[in-house]
């Protein structure tokens, strides 16, 4: 085997149009996570607020659906492309599509990307003020066995993170599921539920 081939560099054996993919997959990703950054210290991320969703949506809706499509599943090497992940299929969709089911259409798979996150160590390799995103496909399940994991995982998070987690495991505990989705899922809401809705419920 010639000496050449073995010093070459790993963009040499991928090649320039592998490389190039690659730098513009790491732009994308940068990109989103400087938008995300400012947005939470303008105090954006959980806020109603049409000028930002309609940035949001205007800037990344074309991330959103390769995201959806499984075109980036190549980012989930690096935290911060698992990050950007989250954010494309968990955050995304709740500021773009408010009031319709498509809000909810990537939830399984954000729950993919998060359980793998997890499982790689990615939440303490970011920022302390962003490892909250890893765990909110959790908060965000209408599954049980997500919520308990969602509770232990927000124990080294900061207390309004914690409130938010045991608020929603307190619901799907109760109701087995979140209420103020049934109408807009076009499920048929028990009596219970209901009376929880008419007396405030639970809308996060």
């Amino acid at each position: 085997m010639p000496a050449d081939t073995l010093a070459a560099s790993p963009e040499a054996v991928r090649g320039p149009a592998s490389q190039q993919a690659v730098d513009a997959s790491e732009q994308q990703i940068a990109d989103l996570l400087a938008f995300w950054r400012d947005a939470g210290a303008k105090g954006l991320w959980f806020e109603k607020n049409e000028d930002f969703d309609r940035r949001f949506r205007q800037g990344y809706e074309d991330l959103h659906f390769k995201a959806a499509a499984r075109e980036f599943d190549s980012w989930m090497t690096s935290p911060d492309g698992a990050l950007a992940l989250l954010i494309l299929t968990d955050q995304f969709p709740r500021n773009s599509f408010r009031g319709t089911a498509q809000m909810y259409a990537t939830d399984p798979l954000a729950l993919h990307y998060a359980r793998e996150a997890q499982r790689l160590g990615y939440m303490q390799q970011v920022a302390p003020e962003l490892r909250s995103f890893f765990i909110l496909p959790f908060m965000h399940s209408e599954e049980l066995g997500d919520q308990d994991l969602c509770v232990m995982l927000a124990r080294d998070l900061p207390e309004a993170t914690r409130h938010h987690a045991a608020e929603h495991r307190r619901i799907v505990h109760l109701y087995g599921r979140f209420p103020h989705r049934n109408a807009i899922l076009l499920r048929e809401s028990t009596a219970e539920e209901v009376a929880f809705l008419e007396q405030g419920g639970f809308s996060g």
